[in-house]
C-alpha cells in the first residue's frame, strides 16, 4: 500500500503539470493530501503510535479538507476556472515533469538517508513532488497555481519526513503542518486582494507595481 500511494502521488504530480482546469487541480491536490495523510500509518504499521495517528488525522484534515475549502473559496471569489496561457505549455510541462521524475529517481537512489526507508520509492517521490511544486510556482501565471505549487512542494517535504518520522520530534511535524496552513490561508487572502485590485489573479503584472 505504501508503494501504491507513492506511485499515485507521482502520477497526480504529472496530472497537475498537464491540467489547465483549476478546480480539477484543487481536487487532485486534496486527494494527494488524503493519501499522504495515510502514509505515516502505512509506512510504520509495526509501530503505530498515538503520535502517528494524530499526525495522520491532522494531515488528512488540513490537506484533504481545509486547504481545498480555502482554495475553492478563493476560486469562487476570483471567478476563474482555468489558466489559458501559462509561461510553459502543458505538453511541455509534462515532458519536463518526466525528466524531473527520472532525475528524482537517479538522485533519490544515490542520496544517503540517515535512517532505514520504509520503501525505495520514498525519496524519489518526495524529490519529484518538490520539483513539481517549484515548477508550478514559476511556470504558471495565476495565483491559485502558485498556492497549489506551494502545497505540492510542502507535500514533498512531508513525504520525506515520513521516512524519518521515528526520529523526528512530533512538535516539528505539527509545526510544518501549521506553517503550511498559515501560508495557504495568507495566500488565499492575497489571491482575493489581487483579484479585487486587478480584476484577475495573474501574477505576471505584479512587477509593474511601484512602491
Amino acid at each position: 500500500m505504501t508503494d501504491l500511494i507513492l506511485v499515485l502521488v507521482m502520477l497526480t504530480n504529472l496530472k497537475l503539470l498537464g491540467s489547465r482546469r483549476l478546480g480539477a487541480k484543487i481536487r487532485v491536490v486534496a486527494a494527494q493530501g488524503v493519501m499522504l495523510g495515510l502514509l505515516p500509518v502505512l509506512a510504520h504499521t509495526h509501530d503505530v503510535s498515538l503520535q502517528l495517528s494524530v499526525l495522520a488525522a491532522g494531515t488528512v484534515a488540513l490537506k484533504g479538507v481545509v486547504f481545498p475549502w480555502l482554495l475553492f473559496r478563493a476560486l469562487r471569489e476570483a471567478e476563474v476556472t482555468r489558466e489559458v496561457e501559462p509561461y510553459v505549455g502543458y505538453i511541455t510541462s509534462v515532458l519536463i515533469g518526466m525528466i524531473a521524475l527520472a532525475a528524482a529517481f537517479w538522485l533519490g537512489w544515490r542520496l544517503p538517508v540517515p535512517t532505514v526507508e520504509p520503501t525505495s520509492l520514498l525519496v524519489p517521490s518526495s524529490l519529484f513532488s518538490i520539483l513539481a511544486g517549484l515548477f508550478l510556482i514559476v511556470a504558471r501565471k495565476r495565483a491559485i497555481n502558485q498556492v497549489l505549487g506551494f502545497i505540492v512542494l510542502e507535500n514533498g517535504i512531508y513525504t520525506f519526513g515520513v521516512g524519518i518520522v521515528a526520529v523526528t520530534p512530533f512538535l516539528v511535524e505539527l509545526g510544518v503542518l501549521l506553517d503550511a496552513f498559515v501560508a495557504v490561508f495568507v495566500m488565499g487572502i492575497a489571491v482575493y486582494h489581487i483579484n479585487r485590485e486587478f480584476d484577475h489573479i495573474e501574477v505576471d503584472q505584479l512587477d509593474r507595481l511601484k512602491g
